[in-house]
């Protein structure tokens, strides 16, 4: 009998102790001290995936760099510092490294990372498309950047420090799903930023849902995100009010009523935005006479713009996706500034000024957020100290993200707590673009900003402008 018993307890002690080396393993690096996340127990990607083709996932909350800049020898030295377990010593390089490079967000990042992690906290997961589009990820990095300096800065949540595990989804879906399902694993994650893109936001809904873990896009504003899923939310407004606005202006303040849309099929973004403003243009009387797929291969742009226009086109529409905003460029070229122009967010881009220039001057642009006409005044100026550079929407409504995960942490440290919070009807904080309210559906009770390209002190001497 008592062999019978030593044996149960060995088998008892064994499934304990695999247990705990499966699904756990993050959890305890956490506990026992080791800052460091990996990845190599995830489920591997496909061959083929977006992330070089299999293997785990890129992510890293302080032990190595997700950027390709090789960052200052300091850096280099808070990235081994922060691997071996030496916080104090990774928090004090890193602080060197932003002293030679202050406007890198990671170094900020894993300087409150390596502060907090020895202490209790509360971690924030960030799906970033990092090696598809590094300047987009950096904007978002800065918002997250920021809002967690203030909130750890300020006592934390609720004397509970905010820790950020980064990860490069690549802006693929199959890269995206995988991080989404090693989020849902780390029991210790209770709330994800990102994605980026509306179609890997699409692509992550059922992984996150299945982990009961809320995710909190900054950039996705297709509206077949709607009341996609309980635990979906965003910061940006939805297509729906961009595209009114967009109409509204070509029909009201241009008096222009026959546009060609320019767009993208292979994105879910621009076909969202394409369907939205063509049903607001018609319902306000105006027509679309012609859509220009930017995807198609061989076609002369000119040649679209110059049929367009002998069909009565008065408004050019480009509605663009990242991937295709060169080619929007090439149409901004051509007209000349012959018809007006207005345009979706991802216009709004630094290559839109350095290469549009003159051309582009007069062009309006519907985004989410201005830093010039900021509902909050402390922000572009705490931003601005921060990075020693202006920001972007982007960073605005990444900071908005984690201010609103903070804010539902705040009710209840859990995933559940998020949720319930999130979705509460009552639920209200305040961010970078504003107070932050969630609809029933899970976008953003918010306003869409238009702004115009002039002259100014931007890439080529252009520069975006708030519509007043």
């Amino acid at each position: 009998m008592s062999q019978k018993n030593d044996t149960t307890a060995l088998l008892l002690a064994l499934l304990v102790t695999l247990g705990l080396l499966g699904g756990g393993a993050w959890l305890l690096a956490r506990q026992f001290g080791g800052g460091g996340r990996d990845a190599g127990n995830w489920p591997s990607l496909p061959n083929g995936g977006g992330n070089s083709g299999g293997g785990p996932v890129k992510l890293s909350n302080g032990d190595r760099s997700l950027i390709s800049a090789p960052g200052t020898p300091q850096k280099q030295a808070g990235l081994s510092a922060y691997a071996q377990g030496n916080y104090p010593e990774a928090a004090q390089q890193f602080q060197a490294s932003l002293q030679q490079s202050p406007n890198d967000p990671e170094s900020v990042i894993f300087r409150e990372n390596a502060l907090a992690v020895n202490g209790s906290t509360l971690t924030i997961g960030a799906s970033l498309p990092i090696t598809s589009d590094q300047n987009a990820a950096l904007e978002m990095m800065r918002g997250i950047a920021q809002a967690q300096q203030e909130i750890n800065r300020s006592g934390g949540i609720n004397g509970q420090k905010l820790l950020i595990v980064m990860a490069d989804d690549n802006n693929d879906n199959a890269t995206a799903q995988q991080i989404a399902q090693g989020f849902g694993q780390d029991q210790s994650i209770v709330g994800v930023v990102g994605p980026y893109s509306s179609g890997v936001s699409v692509a992550t809904l059922d992984a996150y849902k299945a982990a009961q873990l809320s995710n909190i896009s900054p950039i996705s504003t297709s509206v077949e995100l709607s009341n996609a899923s309980p635990y979906f939310f965003r910061t940006v407004p939805s297509d729906y009010i961009a595209a009114r606005a967009l109409a509204d202006h070509a029909l009201s303040k241009l008096q222009r009523q026959r546009a060609v849309v320019y767009f993208n099929s292979g994105s879910a973004y621009s076909q969202s935005l394409k369907g939205e403003f063509a049903t607001a243009f018609s319902l306000g009387g105006g027509q679309v006479i012609s859509e220009v797929d930017l995807a198609q291969g061989g076609i002369s742009l000119g040649s679209t713009l110059s049929s367009a226009q002998q069909q009565g086109a008065d408004v050019i529409v480009l509605l663009p996706n990242t991937g295709t905003l060169n080619q929007a460029l090439q149409v901004i070229a051509v007209n000349d500034k012959v018809l007006p122009v207005i345009g979706g967010d991802d216009v709004y881009s630094a290559t839109t000024l350095e290469v549009g220039r003159a051309a582009a001057e007069g062009m309006v642009v519907a985004i989410p957020w201005h830093i010039d006409a900021s509902p909050d005044p402390s922000f572009p100026s705490s931003s601005r100290n921060l990075w020693s550079a202006t920001v972007n929407w982007r960073t605005a409504l990444s900071y908005d993200a984690v201010q609103a995960i903070a804010a539902g942490l705040r009710t209840n440290p859990s995933r559940a707590g998020v949720q319930q919070a999130l979705k509460s009807p009552n639920f209200q904080t305040n961010g970078a673009s504003g107070a932050i309210r969630f609809l029933p559906s899970g976008d953003r009770n918010a306003s869409i900003q238009l702004v115009t390209v002039k002259p100014g002190s931007g890439p080529g001497g252009y520069t975006f402008v708030p519509v007043q």
